[in-house]
């Protein structure tokens, strides 16, 4: 790893786009060496004994070596290779490499309304900042990638960059809820099985506690375990399926909302407009006039 970090001008366009980078760097930092190096400006630059607090959000991936983390919302913690650390703006922080290994790390600092909709909606809590993701070869994609780019600052390189850079967000968060079931779950091959039964019998009604008893699971186990890898229950997940393939017969088919509702196992042509228009803000035959070609 060759030491490189560049601190980046923004334009009104680049700030408009809802995602810019400020700054990035990687760092080879070794035994003994003193952390942070001192040639940063001083708005980056910390002491251990002090800390910390930026403007911005920070993603720092340790790739080779430990150290330790600490900030206002996390209390000290180890921190090994393949670790991801993310930094929140405002948030006091301090970390470094332990002296007996160093460290080698990447990062990228950002802002934008994209990120602040991310964070608000606690994707990334500041109680758990660390994600250990591993020695993971897409991951150090995107970041080497990302640091090119910003090498050369060709034009409308920001925009091309935060693509880049909320890339990287939905693989991290990706892989720490995978990360997360895999420990917490051993269903998933169970919730696949579930997911197949829904779309084979979409077109008619399912009892969800005698799938799980037919899947030999409790139906809280079972919806506990759906949920946490879909996001969603059982009963939601399959309201959706339903949904989507009423859109596709409303705008594809001259079938009526009674036929479509009674293909798609509703109660009724009124308790299916219901549910669509609550889940969609519109009337299925608003929808239809709406969006049919």
């Amino acid at each position: 790893m060759h030491n490189y970090y560049k601190y980046l001008p923004t334009s009104n366009l680049d700030k408009s786009w809802g995602l810019y980078v400020v700054n990035v760097g990687c760092t080879r930092v070794v035994k003994s060496q003193l952390y942070p190096a001192g040639d940063h400006p001083s708005h980056h630059y910390f002491k251990w004994e002090e800390g910390r607090v930026l403007d911005e959000f920070q993603l720092i991936y340790i790739l080779n070596g430990e150290g330790v983390f600490e900030s206002k919302s996390c209390p000290l913690i180890p921190v090994k290779s393949g670790t991801l650390l993310m930094l929140y703006p405002y948030e006091w922080h301090r970390f470094k490499p332990n002296s007996d290994t160093g460290w080698e790390e990447y990062w990228i600092g950002c802002k934008g309304s994209i990120l602040q909709n991310i964070y608000h909606h606690h994707f990334f809590p500041k109680e758990t900042p660390a994600y250990h993701v591993g020695v993971n070869e897409p991951v150090i994609g995107l970041f080497t990638a990302i640091i090119e780019q910003t090498r050369s600052e060709k034009t409308g390189y920001q925009q091309l960059v935060s693509g880049m850079l909320l890339h990287l967000f939905g693989k991290i968060f990706t892989l720490s809820k995978q990360l997360h079931f895999d420990k917490k779950n051993k269903h998933e091959e169970l919730i696949n099985q579930a997911m197949s039964v829904m779309q084979a019998n979409i077109h008619s009604y399912l009892s969800f506690e005698k799938l799980a008893g037919d899947l030999c699971i409790s139906y809280s186990s079972f919806r506990k375990a759906f949920k946490l890898y879909t996001g969603m229950s059982p009963h939601q997940y399959f309201l959706q399926l339903k949904l989507n393939k009423a859109k596709t017969l409303l705008l594809q088919a001259d079938a009526s909302v009674k036929q479509i509702a009674d293909a798609l196992g509703f109660e009724s042509a009124y308790a299916f407009s219901k549910i669509f228009k609550a889940k969609t803000g519109d009337a299925p035959n608003h929808f239809k006039k709406k969006f049919r070609l």
